[in-house]
Formats: structure tokens, sequence, C-alpha cells
């Protein structure tokens, strides 16, 4: 399946990712044993310099992975066209075991690339880069990461066979009872609702407080919520929200909202929800770099912004996925 146009796609920019990051790990290296911002030697005016073309490079590449994300799910769902069963992408990503976790991995890297992105941002908008110790060690933790992501997508690339016969979305999500199969099991309709709306009130109620409050205890609680609301997002969205998009009570599918005939709904839904989590983790995960004093006016002044935005982002999300369930409810549609 490499010879597809979208794998072809994935590898380059797997390819061109790695390069760049590697290129940038000698910086880090070099920065995490040798940076001294009180020196004036030749290596600490050379360090600096250097930091500015290897952030520059770091960016970019995590910039490209993240894109990835995006391609690789549009990737799956064109590989659904050669591959026996699969109707969307959730056919093409169960079609050998490495398609979920790559998937799986590719999603939580999304959150974990664009933080160091945070990180950069701030460590720039002071002169003595309070943050760049911090950010190349991260850096250099985030490898392992990186590698494994492309690895995973490398992987499930390779083993994909057009003579596999996989299963359609209609199965793996059916309801109860419709199948050995099903992922999301037991999860009722009602429960989910009550979950999903319950858990928007409370991070509303979380983020005003926050704005007000930036106590570390509510970070660590904000935190907890934020990442809770990720899971139970995608969840009520796969159960519930999804057949309403389809209007077919029992079509539930991640996937199949991405594409042309659903209007790209799914990327209104996707791109609202991903931004929402982040901002809404961001902002309080970097509570801590307030006790920096160069960075705690540029930290209050993020998570102001932040906060903000995932709220904004939040609500727009519940109204978007809502939309054609509170429209089929006041349509007449069955309790």
């Amino acid at each position: 399946m490499f010879l597809n146009a979208w794998s072809i796609a994935l590898s380059l920019i797997s390819l061109l990712v790695l390069f760049l990051i590697l290129m940038a790990a000698r910086t880090g290296y070099r920065v995490l044993r040798y940076w001294n911002p009180d020196s004036d030697k030749a290596l600490q005016i050379g360090l600096e310099s250097e930091t500015w073309l290897a952030s520059t490079l770091v960016a970019y590449a995590l910039g490209f992975q993240i894109v990835s994300l995006v391609v690789f799910v549009l990737a799956a769902d064109d590989f659904c066209k050669v591959i026996a069963g699969a109707m969307c992408a959730t056919g093409s990503l169960l079609a050998n075991p490495f398609g979920m976790p790559a998937l799986l991995v590719k999603i939580l890297g999304l959150f974990l690339y664009s933080f160091w992105l945070v990180l950069h941002r701030l460590d720039t908008r002071c002169e003595d880069y309070p943050l760049v110790r911090l950010k190349y060690g991260y850096l250099l933790v985030l490898m392992p990461w990186l590698v494994t992501d492309i690895g995973l997508q490398t992987t499930y690339i390779a083993n994909l066979k057009p003579d596999i016969i996989t299963s359609c979305c209609a199965v793996v999500f059916s309801g109860a009872g419709q199948g050995a199969t099903n992922l999301m099991t037991g999860l009722a309709e009602p429960l989910m609702l009550t979950l999903f709306y319950g858990s928007v009130v409370v991070l509303v109620g979380l983020g005003l407080l926050f704005r007000r409050w930036r106590h570390s205890g509510l970070a660590v609680v904000s935190v907890v919520a934020w990442a809770w609301f990720l899971c139970l997002g995608l969840a009520t969205l796969t159960t519930v929200f999804s057949s309403y998009v389809y209007a077919m009570p029992y079509h539930k599918c991640p996937f199949c909202m991405l594409k042309p005939e659903y209007h790209y709904f799914g990327f209104a839904l996707y791109g609202t929800l991903f931004p929402a989590v982040f901002f809404g983790l961001a902002a309080p995960l970097v509570t801590p770099l307030r006790r920096r004093s160069t960075l705690a006016a540029f930290i209050q002044a993020f998570q102001h912004w932040a906060v903000k935005a995932s709220l904004i982002l939040l609500l727009l999300f519940t109204a978007l996925s809502s939309y054609h369930y509170i429209a089929y409810r006041l349509a007449g549609g069955e309790a």
C-alpha cells in the first residue's frame, strides 16, 4: 500500500519530521549540557543563535506532525476503497492490529506536540529565554513518542493488504447485542447525554473559576476534567450524536461524518473539540511556570486567553454536536 498517494504523502511527512527533529536534537543536548545565560563565552553566544534555528525547525516539524493526523484519517478513509468489507476509515484501521493504536498515538501526540509549541511561544516572549532548558528537555522526552507515532503509522501501512477482510462501522459500533465486535457496548443514550451535558456545565464553571482564582489545586481538577471530557466527547459523538447526523438509528461511526455526503460536518466537530480540550488543558498546565518572575505576566495573559478560547470552543462544539439531535426532537422524533 506504499504506492498509494496518501501513503506517499504520509511517508514524506514522516521523513521530513524525523530529519528536522534529529537536526534539532543535537542542539537540545548541547543546551541541556552547556546553557548558561549568565555567560558571555563564545559557546553561549553560539548556542543562543543555534537555538533560534533549532526551535524554528522543531516548530515546523511538530506542525507537520500535527497535520499528519488529518492526513492519516483521510488516508484510512481512502484505503477502504480497496479493502474488502471496509466502508470507511473504521474498517481500514481495523484491517490490521496497528491501525487503531497508530490513530490513538497520533491523537495524544496532537496534545503533546502542541504543548511544546506553547512552551516555545512563552519562552520567546522573554529576553532571557527562561524556558529554553525546559522546552529542549521536553523535546528529547517527546522523541520516543514521535518515533513510536511514525513507526506505528509505517507498520500499519506496510501490513495493509487489499485481500484482508475487515468489518464495517455498522458492525463495530452497532448497538449492544448486535455483534460481538462492538467497541461501545453498554453505553446507553440517556446516560451518555446526562454525562455529556453535565460535564459541559462543570467545565464552564471550572473555567470561570480558574479565570479568577488560578490555584494549583483548581488547576489539577481542571486537567482531570478536560481529559475526562475528551474521552466522553469522542464516545458521545460515536454512540449518540453520529446517528442523528446520518439520520440512521443504527449507523454509529466517528469517521463517516467526515465524508462529503455529510458536508464534512465531522471536521467542524473535531475542529472544535480538540482545540477546546487542548486550551483547557494548557491553561492549568502552565501554572507552575508562574514562579519564574520574568514569565508571570505572560503566563497570566496566556491563561486568560486560553481559558476564554477553550470555553468558546466548548460551547460551539456542544451546539454543533447537539444540532441534529435537537432538530430531530423538535421535529417530533420518538422519545
